[in-house]
């Protein structure tokens, strides 16, 4: 585990995944059909995991593809004001093109309509991977979505390769989103060897559900991948907190509630919450606590990337904050 933990501390993030343009109604509670304008910004979970990362004080830097447009610059560009290092971000010709999502501010009835017909992200190919310069960094981060289509599900496996010779741990956000596979026993299969080629696993109680052949039994999934040593797996139970399993021991922790106005972009800013403050020297408990206070300050605000809070705003946060609630 200290090799894990470690890797963490060295706080230099190599990030695989999607970018892609969030274009959200304006203002909070306006359903989409109805608006007559939308705000934009960067969005796709690993942009966003590089956004928070760099707001929390870390390096990251993002590994993919983007269309050779105006959207796919627009992606580089929000993700350059972010401070996240795109040397690494591609773009491709053809008819390929970078992801949007289009949602809005509002908990009841929630839309968020994906565009991902030929995404732009699934075009990233194994010699993408063998020019990125591990050594720069001390740990990789990928979302599960990369799996779902050819070439980026082997060249992400062929990153896996390249990130254990350089010596740097793998971190897996599972992140199964149904609509990008094309089936769910291909998802199950890939997603269940990519938990066990890495060496931190994050889902929710329905992906490990899923990955188990159905949810009452993600518990003990979680459980089963925890025992490899060394491994640290976090089980989310939304609005029940979370089960971190590590060394053989359970943690338990609680959530901060806040008035939601929109439920995504939960999961990514967890991610960062926990993997900076891990760096930043927190227990393993007490990160998985900020992680969850940074999925908090997210979902009660409009769009992704800009909703992920600074440093200062996570202190802010959770000095004010009265929580967080019992652990289930």
């Amino acid at each position: 585990m200290s090799a894990l933990l470690d890797g963490i501390k060295g706080n230099r993030f190599a990030v695989f995944g999607r970018a892609g343009m969030d274009m959200f109604a304006d203002p909070i509670g306006t359903k989409s059909e109805d608006a007559t304008s939308f705000r934009a910004d960067l969005g796709g979970s690993s942009a966003n995991i590089c956004a928070g990362l760099v707001k929390l004080g870390s390096q990251a830097a993002l590994v993919t593809s983007v269309s050779d447009d105006a959207v796919g610059r627009f992606c580089v560009n929000r993700l350059q004001y972010y401070g996240v290092d795109t040397r690494y971000v591609r773009a491709v010709g053809g008819e390929a093109r970078t992801s949007l999502a289009v949602y809005e501010s509002c908990i009841e009835n929630f839309q968020n309509v994906i565009y991902r017909n030929g995404a732009a992200d699934f075009q990233v190919t194994e010699a993408d991977m063998d020019a990125v310069e591990y050594s720069a960094f001390t740990a990789l981060i990928t979302a599960g979505t990369v799996f779902a289509a050819e070439p980026s599900r082997s060249a992400t496996f062929r990153a896996f390769e390249n990130a254990r010779a350089a010596g740097l741990p793998v971190i897996f956000d599972i992140d199964y989103r149904p609509y990008s596979w094309p089936s769910p026993d291909v998802a199950a299969e890939v997603l269940s060897r990519a938990g066990e080629e890495s060496d931190l696993i994050v889902g929710n109680d329905e992906e490990f559900g899923f990955m188990a052949g159905g949810i009452e039994k993600g518990l003990d999934k979680a459980r089963e991948l925890a025992e490899m040593p060394g491994r640290i797996v976090i089980y989310k139970k939304g609005e029940e907190g979370a089960v971190t399993f590590s060394g053989g021991k359970e943690i338990r922790t609680g959530i901060y509630p806040v008035t939601a106005v929109k439920p995504n972009g939960a999961g990514d800013s967890f991610m960062a919450g926990l993997l900076a403050s891990i760096a930043a020297g927190y227990s393993l408990r007490d990160a998985v606590l900020r992680g969850s206070a940074c999925a908090s300050i997210v979902v009660s605000q409009p769009g992704c990337a800009p909703a992920m809070p600074s440093t200062p705003q996570l202190e802010d946060f959770i000095a004010s904050h009265p929580g967080p609630s019992e652990a289930a």
